[in-house]
Formats: C-alpha cells, structure tokens, sequence
C-alpha cells in the first residue's frame, strides 16, 4: 500500500472526484478539501458510485480558497497536490473581477500552502480556455504554446483562467522555492457522471437528451473524465512533467451535430429526444441579445476550435479512450442514475 498522501483540492468537484478516484485505485492516501463539512458524505456517496469506499484512506479538511485558512492543515505532510478547485461567481451578470480576483488569489493561497509545507510538485487543472479564447480561426490545432489572447473577445470564465494560470507560473518563478508545477488543460469534460451536481460540459449531454431545440453550430473538443484523471497522475509523478502544460482532448473536435448524431446512434430509444437539426446562426445571434447565456456561444459560432494532446501522448504515454466513448459514458450515466427527463415520447 502506498503510504504517501496526496491533496486533492475542491472534493465535490466532478474531475476532483475522479483523481481521488484514480489515487485510490493506485493506492495512495488522499486528503481532499470541501467547504462545509456537510458535504463530506455526498463525496463519499459519489465514491461508491464510482465504485470506492475508501474508509479512513480519505480524510477531509474544512478550507474556502477565498480565505487562507485550512491550507496549512491541507497541505501538510502531503507530497502532491492536485488543485482544480475554482471559485465560481453565481448569476449572469457578475462582474469580471468577480471571476478572476478569486482564481487568481486561489492558485495563489494553494501554491504557498504546498511550497511551505514541502509538497514535491503541484498539478493545477486550468482549463483549454487559457488556450484558445480570443483567437481569429485557427489553420493548425491548438496546443500547449498558445495562450488566450485576452484582447479578443473574450469570457470573464476564460479571463479567469488564463490569469490565474499565469499568476501560478510567475509564482513559481518568483516565489516557488523548489516547488514543482504542472498544468493540465482539458477541452470539454464528459464521461461517467457520478451524482448530480456535475460540470458544465456534462449539461451539453443534459440538455441534447431532453430535447434542446437544434444545435448552435459550434465546435468543441472532448475528453473523458477518466482520461483527465489518468493524465493527472502522470503529470504529478513523471520526471519530464516538470514546468510543463499538457492539453487534453480526445482525438478530433467535433460539431456540436455531430455529438447528437453520436447519441441518436448509439443510445437507440434513451436519444428520441435528442435533436436532428443544426440551428442557424443568425437565429442563435438574435436569441443572444435577451439572453446572457447564449451570448457566449454565438461568440463560437462557426469556429474551429480544434486542438491536439500530441505532447501528453509523446512525453507522458497518456491514451485517452475516443470522445465518441466519452459521450456515450455521459449518457450512460445520466440515464442509470435518473438525471434526464426520458419518461414521455417526443
């Protein structure tokens, strides 16, 4: 048994959960963060749904990345850290600085709290949004070299990460006294939901299930969860990982249609709802000027936002399964744990 323990910060999150899922199966100790203590059994329920019961292999501490108390007790006696904790403003109309003063201070507090209490390396999941936002149209895929360009157009989520990556790498740089970093930056995660409070990208999955009207023509790529958790192991313990940023997706980006025609084929009666046309992209536009969340999807439209994870696969002999497994993994879940309106025909 593997007696070194690791932190795992932000436990209700659905990519942290998943590491603490992989740590556990590699037989490390694990210590995760979470805000309230109520929330410790709905982490431990989530566990089992993923097929863990980890007993006292698990342990949690009371910390808010907003206040600098707890991460010393966080991170103590740890030897990595995998951080992917965010805070996330509530409502649509939160000011910018609402979403990057609190990411950027958050990797901020983590990073000092693993240098002073001697933590080996530290892998941050920062997100392929400090990768592609506020760019014109690729002709190459994305990768590790490119770096949103925040004069563009871009979202105050994708601001956030783009700053608060950086701000980790200078801390390192400046202040990391020996502390190693690592980056991962997935696309789109999917794959085996294990309770209802999941990502984002799973909603994409959600709302095509119970019947979205069309599909903006958009372009995303996708990664399962299970892959993003491997990736981080490899990123915490290889010696090549070091100072190094890793972008995860699984093989080609894909049209938001032709995720739906994924589902329609493979998910038979479950997918009736799933929708069979692409919305046009004007209707899309004017739809966005009432409505904020749609605002920054026509900021998409049409975009190819292709990208490669060639660096991972060479350097790190990371295999990830094909988004097209991921999206049916996604569905698979939702539907066996009752998170989808199925129940009437279309």
């Amino acid at each position: 048994m593997n007696e070194k323990q690791v932190l795992v910060t932000g436990g209700t999150g659905f990519i942290a959960q998943h590491c603490i899922l992989a740590l556990l199966g590699k037989g490390y100790r694990v210590r995760t963060t979470i805000r309230s203590p109520s929330r410790e059994s709905e982490v431990r329920d989530n566990l089992k749904t993923g097929g863990a019961d980890p007993g006292d292999r698990l342990s949690f501490v009371i910390a808010d990345l907003s206040e600098d108390l707890g991460w010393a007790d966080a991170a103590a006696d740890c030897t990595y850290v995998l951080h992917g904790a965010s805070p996330t403003p509530s409502g649509n109309h939160t000011h910018e600085d609402d979403w990057i003063r609190p990411a950027v201070d958050g990797n901020l507090r983590v990073l000092r709290a693993a240098r002073d209490a001697g933590v080996q390396r530290v892998v941050l999941t920062s997100a392929f949004g400090a990768i592609c936002a506020g760019h014109s149209s690729m002709k190459r895929p994305f990768d590790e070299t490119d770096w949103s360009n925040l004069t563009g157009n871009v979202w105050p989520y994708q601001k956030s990460k783009t700053l608060s990556e950086r701000a980790a790498w200078e801390f390192i740089e400046r202040e990391g006294r020996g502390l190693e970093l690592s980056v991962v930056n997935p696309t789109a995660v999917l794959g085996p939901v294990l309770g209802p409070d999941y990502s984002h990208s799973i909603r994409m999955i959600t709302n095509m299930l119970d019947g979205q009207r069309g599909c903006p023509k958009v372009n995303c790529g996708f990664v399962d969860v299970r892959d993003v958790a491997d990736l981080h192991m490899r990123a915490m313990t290889h010696p090549h990982a070091k100072g190094e940023r890793f972008l995860a997706i699984a093989g080609d980006s894909l049209w938001l249609i032709e995720v739906a025609k994924v589902l329609r084929r493979r998910m038979g009666a479950s997918a009736h709802k799933v929708p069979r046309w692409e919305l046009p992209n004007w209707l899309v536009r004017f739809y966005a000027r009432s409505n904020p969340g749609m605002r920054g999807i026509a900021t998409l439209l049409g975009r190819n936002m292709n990208a490669t994870s060639e660096k991972a696969c060479r350097m790190l002999d990371w295999a990830p399964r094909s988004s097209e497994e991921a999206i049916v993994a996604t569905a698979e879940s939702l539907i066996r744990l009752g998170l989808v309106g199925l129940s009437s025909k279309a």
